[in-house]
């Protein structure tokens, strides 16, 4: 029955203590976000209560209709050169407002066909480039601010800046246009940020010190300017939110669009390159947000779509510049100890009290104070240990995440993820170039077959390798092709496969056998070869050969080669009928199953199981019926280290009371003392049982010793067996199986071990 996990986490999302950690952290959210929001806004060229008016609906609409916990919506970086250019393009800001509405439909139609799921095949290694390169830009764009050179547009992320500077080039004018009073709130922001990070007791603190920071930097602010000159802390210093003089000139900053130009084709145009942009975007830094998430929780990526086309419909219609889901944003939401999306609901309510009660307060705080904030988060976005993870991952991880980061940091975020992709993508077509398939032979009981399983994505680059690898199978062979991992397979090399059973296997007399290739390849399961025993072949083998199947089976086993099997095939295949191969005499110990052991199918040998693997009449007379009445050629006593029966056996050796009273069972005591026959007392004498490893020695003397006097009894006892033995017919061997190493050591009824491996017998 299902645990009721959902209301669970519900509830506790929702307890007082939790609000009050969501309004806490979405405060901290909001004096980010402001500023973010007016540079955008401030970037594209549109007016500066558009992007407040984005950062309002991205809280409250898209938060409440989203399914992800932490993510924060709102103008994003890659919004700000489409739209720059789009107003520009469309003529008036009025029209760019109705390819906003327009692509917000698009979006909500993505997200009603479910084309979130898209999300599944981002790359991780692209995913966790986009968050270092992230954490790289923020440290890298929040010096400057950090120590009050303020004249590039605040929050632009991208490497080439509307005022004609690039990232390093504003890193030089600092050098030239320090602020000495901003610039003591930056460092005392930090010193601070990093200060209560060493202290465990107050990262666990209901208040978040990044809300924390912002009061110190407004009352620090406030006291510096107090020494006037150099060191007041002016307008241009400061966040600067459009002030209303009333109620009605707050309205007059609200845009409408211009639905006049509705049958414009370049409002479609704009709308289609918004969608796919925004999207794109959007998925990218869900799935971002979802890694930084300690409760690891998984966002709907469909779900999403829904909400951000919804909230583009809204931004719209009020005058908003367009919303994406928003990495940096999200991640000082989730490291100001946000719950739930509470957080993000708040956040935008705080954007809409900010321009619409108290804007005159939120203008007092200063851009330096908000720049250690980002430039705190960037530094454990960009934690040298997620290049050392990458770097032990490979190349094929290493590669892709540097290039994403570097083209992320040198150009701007929608490129860089695009160079990303491309590179990631790269490398795993070059990977299935490389090895498109894997092919090894296998060894079933009716002969070799030639086992190919294709890659995940096989394109038509595949089909040299592929016809390479089916010419090289021998005339009268067989040849398995499996497709079990595969996810898709181009038209070409169906038609490859198709001729190469239809026409070319047929011509060589090669059978072909096919597994797990999905319907729509119109390609059955079906298996030629047979990995099952039958009569034919349980009389043409000696027993001598179905030993050394059982030592290949087991070299299997040991290595993680096992066999391909069909085994609903072979339940159907023996249901008239079996024919085993061997009978084998085992321990009833849960860890020495023998079809595992020695990689055999249904149907492939019999197998008795008692404790301690001891003979009796019973047990006898199975092996005389799976011999000379099924046929079968080998028997086989397998004992195991470590066995209960024996230990046991070993402890109650040479005690006066009965093993009923000592063991509490009845019926025991006929399997111990069948145990405690094949012990030495000469060195049951001379073993110290009270030692655990010298009890373990002597226990596994004991159960080899047991398996070798199990085989004698067998030849002893019973005339059918000794009369088969005598012709040939059947071979009576022992074996001991290691439960710690999985080994086996075979042996002979007079002692003699038998090599287990040779490069004869085994295939590897």
């Amino acid at each position: 029955m299902s645990q009721p996990s959902a209301p669970s986490t519900s509830t506790n999302g929702y307890s007082p203590l939790n609000v009050l950690r969501d309004l806490t952290a979405s405060a901290v959210v909001f004096v980010v976000a402001l500023p973010l929001c007016l540079g955008i806004a401030m970037a594209s060229g549109a007016p500066l209560m558009s992007g407040v008016i984005s950062g309002i609906i991205g809280g409250i609409i898209v938060g409440l209709l989203s399914g992800s916990h932490t993510s924060v919506s709102g103008p994003g970086n890659s919004m700000m050169a489409i739209a720059a250019v789009q107003i520009a393009s469309l003529g008036s800001f009025e029209a760019f407002l109705l390819a906003v509405i327009v692509a917000g439909g698009m979006q909500l139609l993505l997200g009603l066909i479910r084309a979130g799921a898209i999300a599944a095949f981002f790359p991780s290694s692209v995913i966790n480039g986009l968050l270092t390169a992230i954490g790289i830009i923020l440290v890298m764009k929040q010096i400057p601010h950090l120590f009050g050179h303020d004249k590039d547009p605040e929050g632009d992320m991208s490497f080439f800046q509307p005022d004609k500077e690039n990232t390093f080039s504003e890193l030089v004018e600092l050098l030239f246009d320090v602020h000495p009073g901003a610039a003591v709130v930056g460092v005392v922001s930090v010193v601070f940020l990093l200060l209560w990070e060493r202290f465990q007791p107050l990262r666990k603190s209901v208040v978040p010190s990044q809300l924390l920071v912002v009061l110190m930097g407004v009352v620090l602010g406030q006291v510096i300017s107090r020494f006037g000159g150099p060191w007041v802390i002016g307008p241009t210093h400061l966040v600067q939110v459009p002030i209303a003089k009333d109620f009605y000139h707050f309205l007059d900053f609200l845009s409408k669009p211009d639905f006049s130009l509705w049958n414009q084709t370049a409002i479609y145009t704009t709308a289609i390159a918004i969608t796919l942009i925004a999207s794109l975007e959007t998925l990218l830094n869900l799935e971002a947000g979802d890694r930084l998430d300690p409760k690891r929780r998984s966002s709907p990526p469909s779900r999403e779509l829904v909400a951000q086309g919804l909230g583009n419909i809204a931004t719209g219609f009020m005058g908003g510049i367009p919303i994406t889901s928003v990495v940096v944003r999200t991640s000082i939401n989730i490291n100001a100890g946000a719950q739930s999306k509470l957080s993000t609901i708040f956040h935008g309510i705080w954007l809409l009290a900010a321009v619409a009660v108290f804007p005159t307060w939120i203008n007092m705080v200063p851009l330096s104070c908000l720049a250690a904030i980002l430039l705190v988060a960037g530094f454990k976005l960009a934690s040298p240990r997620v290049f050392r993870e990458m770097w032990n991952d490979g190349r094929y991880q290493l590669l892709p995440f540097i290039a994403t980061v570097l083209a992320i940091v040198f150009t701007d975020l929608l490129i860089g993820i695009l160079i990303g992709l491309g590179v990631a993508i790269s490398f795993i077509l070059n990977s299935n170039l490389r090895r498109p398939l894997r092919r090894h032979v296998e060894r079933h009981l009716g002969g070799d077959v030639l086992h190919i399983e294709l890659a995940n994505q096989v394109s038509f680059l595949n089909r040299a390798m592929l016809s390479t690898v089916l010419n090289e199978v021998p005339r009268g062979g067989h040849v398995l092709i499996d497709a079990q991992g595969t996810d898709y397979i181009d038209p070409d090399v169906l038609g490859q496969l198709r001729e190469y059973r239809d026409k070319t296997a047929p011509a060589r007399g090669v059978e072909v056998s096919f597994r797990g290739f999905r319907n729509k390849y119109h390609i059955k399961d079906q298996i030629q070869y047979v990995d099952y025993s039958t009569r034919d072949l349980q009389e043409s083998l000696t027993p001598e050969q179905v030993l050394t199947i059982l030592k290949e089976g087991h070299h299997r086993f040991r290595t993680g080669q096992r066999l391909t099997r069909d085994l609903g095939r072979i339940v159907s295949a023996t249901a008239e009928g079996q024919h085993p191969l061997a009978v084998v005499l085992s321990c009833i110990d849960s860890r020495t199953p023998a079809e595992f052991i020695f990689d055999l199918g249904v149907g492939d040998i019999f197998v008795v199981r008692i404790a301690g693997n001891i003979i009796s009449r019973k047990v006898l007379g199975s092996l005389e019926y799976g011999t000379a009445v099924a046929n079968a050629k080998l028997i086989l006593v397998m004992g195991h280290t470590r066995c209960g029966a024996v230990t046991t056996a070993v402890k109650l050796a040479g005690s006066t009371e009965s093993t009923e009273k000592m063991t509490g069972c009845a019926h025991v005591e006929s399997v111990l003392q069948e145990i405690q026959s094949a012990i030495d007392p000469n060195r049951l004498r001379r073993t110290d049982r009270s030692s655990p490893e010298a009890l373990e020695q002597f226990v596994n003397e004991v159960a080899k010793a047991n398996v070798l006097r199990t085989c004698q009894q067998i030849l002893e006892k019973s005339e059918t067996i000794r009369k088969l033995v005598r012709e040939r017919r059947v071979m009576v061997v022992g074996a001991v199986y290691d439960v710690v190493t999985g080994t086996l050591e075979f042996v002979t009824p007079n002692g003699t071990a038998l090599p287990v491996e040779t490069e004869s017998e085994i295939v590897a």
